[in-house]
């Protein structure tokens, strides 16, 4: 039987020949959002990352024993590659015009939250915001992290830590919190 057979077997797809089931792809989706890529380049993202899993089929290699924590994680990697590309003000004002879309109505301070947590993710080093982003927004458990970065447990948990030590004295100095 085929990888990919395998992979849609074991329920990843929904649809015939789909990777990654309806929520997976939100995970996709909310891990490349807090990533910092654009509301419309989120489609291309997921694509990007089916492409992934399907190559990763068609060169015979085994299914991931947790596609969705690898999909998170690759998801991760593109919202990073995209990160470098763009400079920071162009990232800022395209993440900003996206809250403001989708303001949630219970008020302004959740959107003052939101911007403050949105320049603080901007502000991490790449490697830190990374697993902070896959930690507390993707939900994935310390160790996955580990293993799918290829780094051992001990570098998640420093970089967690820094992070959101840092991240928490930003929201202090903004008097968010």
């Amino acid at each position: 039987m085929s990888v990919l057979r395998r992979i849609v077997r074991r329920g990843q797809g929904e649809q015939q020949g789909d990777p990654l089931d309806a929520a997976q792809e939100r995970r996709v989706r909310a891990v490349l959002a807090l990533g910092g890529v654009p509301q419309a380049d989120l489609p291309d993202g997921v694509q990007q990352v089916r492409l992934r899993l399907l190559e990763r089929a068609a060169k015979g290699y085994e299914a991931p024993r947790d596609v969705s924590a690898w999909a998170a994680v690759v998801a991760s990697n593109l919202a990073m590659d995209w990160h470098r590309a763009k400079k920071r003000q162009e990232r800022l004002g395209e993440r900003l015009a996206s809250l403001r879309q989708h303001e949630l109505p219970s008020g302004e301070d959740t959107s003052v939250l939101s911007l403050s947590v949105a320049q603080g993710l901007d502000e991490l080093p790449d490697q830190q915001r990374q697993v902070l982003v896959l930690r507390f927004f993707a939900d994935l458990p310390v160790r996955s992290i580990a293993q799918e970065l290829g780094v051992p447990e001990g570098t998640v948990k420093s970089r967690l830590h820094t992070a959101v030590r840092a991240l928490r004295a930003r929201l202090h100095e903004d008097e968010v919190v």
